[in-house]
């Protein structure tokens, strides 16, 4: 293995429940430059029994969630294999993977990836590396985000990162320092209501643009204390099940304006953080980076240059990151921040299993 090449297969699996998303990619340090070039890319859906559990987790018992994790590595080492079997992939170094987040509440020193037993090394008979959070918990951090060392060392030509993901979150530097948080939920509430009128999801934010903004939920969803507290901080899907879906299920409003109140919340929010620059570029990721209205919101509060990138790092720059957090903890390298995550230190997060 050249320690200067490598190639890895990167798994990621959000909050917004969109599916597995997988990369094999190749990285090579060149000019003192780390460099990526993604091979193969694939987004494998899940079933919909996958589905609700995941969707579920945080209501599930701590013995029915070991049940759980282990039924799930079993699941998505089968989803490795197919996509390693599918592409004819022959050379890897290692598998990074994500896992699925089931618990984070790191004010209580928790965080619970399910994925991430050791077996999963046997499963796929090669070196996994995987569960990036907990180290940072036990230090002190948030956990999350993991994603700006990537931003810092494979975008550093943007000024701002920012992912449209179940939550929307942004890195930056700010002094000498990568600074990076949770901005707000996004699709993981967004996709919640339009499931109610039997879509998996707004396309191109259709529905939300016909209708009408709440100014009374609006104010009230952007006086929400976490948007005045300092980072880093970051957010979960239990902070939505108590904060979010009670305020807006108490206007009994129709779906159409939730959709428009919401994206006019999230994009307040995001400009409230990029700021409005002219010289400045926000580089946009993820599945909200489809959603034209949500987009053209965001242009209408900042003046940023906001640029939406080739298809396959909108959805899968997640995952490249992630084979990235592996290549790092591989060289026994920092791979997690401490002024991003508030941990004590900056370290090199995640564990090494072998087959």
């Amino acid at each position: 293995m050249d320690a200067l090449k490598l190639n890895l297969i990167g798994v990621m699996s959000g909050t917004s429940l969109d599916g597995i998303d997988l990369v094999y990619v190749k990285f090579y340090y060149r000019k003192q430059v780390w460099h990526f070039e993604i091979i193969h890319a694939e987004t494998v859906a899940y079933t919909n029994e996958w589905h609700q559990t995941l969707g579920d987790l945080v209501l599930y018992s701590k013995d029915e969630l070991s049940q759980i994790d282990k039924d799930y590595t079993i699941y998505l080492a089968k989803v490795i294999k197919n996509f390693i079997q599918k592409n004819n992939i022959k050379n890897i170094d290692a598998i990074c993977s994500h896992g699925h987040t089931a618990l984070h509440q790191p004010h209580k020193k928790l965080t619970y990836q399910i994925g991430n037993l050791p077996n999963i090394a046997s499963l796929l008979n090669t070196k996994v590396v995987c569960d990036f959070r907990e180290q940072d918990v036990e230090f002190g951090g948030q956990g999350a985000p993991l994603v700006p060392i990537g931003d810092k060392l494979l975008f550093s030509e943007y000024d701002y990162c920012i992912n449209l993901g179940g939550f929307a979150n942004v890195s930056f530097e700010h002094g000498n320092q990568r600074i990076a948080f949770d901005i707000c939920p996004v699709n993981i509430v967004l996709n919640h209501y339009v499931k109610q009128l039997g879509f998996n999801y707004d396309d191109e934010g259709k529905i939300a643009s016909k209708g009408t903004v709440n100014n009374l939920l609006l104010k009230q969803l952007n006086a929400l204390d976490f948007y005045s507290e300092t980072p880093p901080k970051s957010l979960g899907l239990e902070w939505v099940n108590t904060h979010i879906f009670p305020l807006i299920d108490s206007f009994n409003l129709e779906i159409k304006d939730v959709l428009q109140t919401f994206v006019e919340h999230a994009a307040i929010q995001i400009s409230n953080v990029i700021g409005s620059d002219i010289q400045k570029t926000a580089l946009i990721t993820g599945g909200g980076a489809y959603n034209k209205y949500l987009i053209k919101r965001v242009k209408h509060h900042s003046e940023n240059k906001i640029e939406i990138p080739i298809k396959t790092i909108v959805e899968f720059k997640e995952a490249l990151v992630f084979a990235f957090l592996g290549l790092l903890k591989l060289r026994g390298e920092n791979n997690c921040l401490q002024s991003v995550t508030g941990a004590k230190k900056n370290h090199s997060s995640g564990k090494i299993y072998l087959p």
